[in-house]
């Protein structure tokens, strides 16, 4: 057994988990750390005893408001076992000097295979040969398309971007990447700052939105970003629902001012069966599954594993820490 995880600093620690574990991976962890306090809890309702000892909590971000935070007098780290924290109350813990960390780059795999499946879907026309087939038509007219020499544009460079940009060279694309200041980023041909990026919408094929939400995020994709596409450009929104201004997208869809768009976030989810994204024929929805995988779980205790460790040994910085100040 590791010193770090039967050392003394490790008496004291309680955590709570108010994120649902498997029993595989319950055990798992009070195995390996035989000398914290694991308290596992489906949802933070049932943990309400626990909360005020709780030194560490590991949560998905979604169930903590100024209230619960109030309530966790011991708290010093937040472990948040997904990579949105929108919904955390960064003021409350900011002011608390909670640390708080991410599973920032858990989406990675799964996220760009999807981005490459769908750019693949709508090259190769794979929708298209499946009615086919279903009708029992032998046609070989449909118009098919490479993404070789095709550019690809992201905007969020992050660890799931970078993952997408490197699978997209594999297929001989062009990459584009935009970040904050445009700094060199690994598999990107081009870098640009935010600034900068009106300057490349019109170049790109495909546009591809990772990045997180925050107050400089929410609207990014609006009127003026849509009508500076191509007219054949598809934009891919992996980010989350409120990074574009769904109305004018609609608008954009209809009159095809752009030729079509995959959707996996909305500003509403589940999507009302109402909305007339249903309806368009150049529209790829799916319900906000783009960074599923069976080895979620896996990995996103991986990363807390790591903190753990790095943790019970005091160290000043943990991987994926936040500035609670900035929320990202």
């Amino acid at each position: 057994m590791d010193e770090r995880r039967m050392g003394k600093q490790s008496t004291a620690v309680r955590v709570v988990s108010t994120a649902k574990i498997s029993s595989k991976h319950q055990q798992a962890l009070t195995t390996e750390y035989p000398h914290v306090r694991f308290s596992f809890f489906d949802h933070i309702e049932q943990a309400a005893m626990a909360l005020p000892d709780a030194e560490v909590m590991i949560t998905y971000g979604e169930d903590l408001d100024e209230e619960r935070i109030a309530q966790c007098r011991q708290l010093r780290w937040i472990h948040v076992i997904s990579a949105g924290l929108e919904k955390m109350p960064f003021q409350a813990i900011s002011a608390r000097g909670i640390r708080v960390t991410n599973a920032r780059g858990i989406h990675a795999i799964p996220m760009s295979e999807y981005a490459l499946a769908v750019m693949l879907q709508i090259t190769r026309r794979t929708d298209q040969m499946r009615d086919l087939q279903r009708e029992k038509r032998w046609d070989r007219t449909i118009r098919v398309g490479e993404l070789a020499g095709q550019t690809l544009l992201v905007l969020g460079a992050g660890a799931i971007g970078q993952a997408i940009a490197q699978k997209a060279q594999a297929f001989a694309m062009t990459t584009i990447g935009v970040n904050t200041d445009g700094r060199e980023t690994p598999y990107f041909d081009r870098m640009v700052s935010i600034s900068q990026l009106h300057l490349v919408l019109g170049l790109a094929d495909f546009i591809v939105l990772t990045v997180p939400q925050t107050p400089e995020t929410v609207g990014l994709i609006g009127r003026e970003e849509l009508s500076k596409m191509k007219p054949s450009a598809t934009l891919i929104n992996l980010a989350r629902g409120a990074v574009v201004d769904e109305m004018a997208l609609l608008d954009a869809l209809r009159e095809r001012t752009i030729a079509q768009a995959v959707l996996d976030v909305f500003q509403q989810e589940p999507l009302p069966a109402s909305h007339p994204f249903w309806e368009l024929d150049n529209v790829i929805l799916t319900p906000h599954l783009s960074g599923r995988s069976p080895r979620y779980m896996t990995r996103a205790l991986e990363g807390f594993r790591r903190n753990l460790d790095a943790y019970l040994q005091g160290a000043q910085r943990l991987e994926n820490e936040i500035n609670a100040e900035r929320g990202y």
